[in-house]
């Protein structure tokens, strides 16, 4: 069925928010992108004429469509090589989405999407669309044919989920930003303690390489082990020059509306850890290395102003 051009226009005035709750649910902007493409099909025919609340029926749409990708997703990670890490996106990106709460900013940090992996795909989706979206229980419990009281109950059971996973108070963007750069600047000394420091005792190191980058497949746990881990990742040589394609630049930017590392090299972005903060140290560093994760991002950086490199590595 053609579109009329109004109808063309309510979709696309819909797309930034489609957008943002399909890489929510999903932890993949590419993901997000055919989701929404498909919710566009649907809606080129439907029967537009006859769907009073438009907002309300794309939401749907997307949604069911987006839980079945969850769904069949489950079974496809279960043979990915290495860790699974979500797609970082970059600051600016419209795909992350509202900010104006920190519910809102929270819902899309890189620490809350690798927690959301835990969730049931029900659960996902009433955490994303109330926590994120201030969808009201009745509009949920209408997009997921199932009752309110079933709909508040799942909600504070995913919420307890992430709650759960995140018992330390994280500290403010400035503060997050100064120790990023402690932190490169003690990777890069060579020495293992300056970085032990700056660690919480049970800190976790995760590198996602989709089996086409080297990573290893078991996370680094505890403050020492991470540290040596760090040491040795930022130690210069000629075999890591070779390996990644020259000297990389390393900058501190913002991931996932969090500061994060970012490595390029000609322009092009091939990796970003997302650091975890909290008010007793680092307690996470999650490296997303996946070429197939990265085109997003080396487009936005592309398009972005970046100022100066921090360091250049190796």
């Amino acid at each position: 069925m053609a579109l009329t051009a109004n109808d063309t226009a309510r979709f696309e005035a819909s797309m930034p928010r489609l957008q943002a709750i399909a890489y929510r649910l999903l932890g993949s902007a590419s993901d997000a992108e055919d989701a929404v493409q498909d919710t566009y099909l649907r809606w080129q025919a439907a029967d537009t004429g006859r769907i009073e609340v438009p907002e309300a029926w794309l939401t749907k749409v997307l949604t069911n469509l987006c839980l079945n990708q969850l769904t069949s997703a489950r079974a496809r990670r279960e043979t990915y090589v290495g860790q699974w890490l979500p797609e970082p996106l970059l600051a600016g990106d419209p795909m992350l989405g509202p900010a104006d709460t920190a519910e809102q900013r929270e819902s899309v940090s890189y620490a809350v999407l690798a927690l959301m992996e835990r969730l049931t795909p029900n659960e996902r989706a009433v955490y994303v669309l109330r926590e994120a979206f201030d969808y009201p229980h009745r509009q949920i419990a209408e997009i997921l044919d199932i009752s309110e009281p079933a709909c508040q109950q799942i909600f504070h059971r995913a919420k307890k989920h992430v709650v759960d996973g995140r018992t330390r108070t994280e500290i403010d963007e400035a503060a997050a930003r100064r120790i990023v750069e402690e932190f490169l600047t003690a990777a890069t000394s060579g020495r293992t303690e300056p970085l032990v420091r700056l660690l919480t005792q049970d800190a976790i190191a995760i590198g996602d390489g989709g089996g086409k980058v080297p990573a290893r497949a078991k996370a680094f746990e505890g403050a020492r082990a991470v540290a040596t881990f760090m040491r040795g990742m930022f130690k210069p040589g000629k075999a890591k020059r070779a390996i990644v394609g020259g000297s990389p630049e390393v900058y501190v930017s913002d991931a996932n509306n969090a500061p994060a590392v970012v490595v390029v090299i000609d322009g092009r972005v091939i990796g970003v850890m997302c650091l975890e903060f909290t008010t007793e140290g680092i307690a996470a560093f999650r490296s997303q290395v996946n070429p197939d994760k990265l085109e997003r991002a080396t487009l936005r950086w592309a398009a972005s102003d970046h100022g100066e490199p921090l360091l250049i590595a190796f």
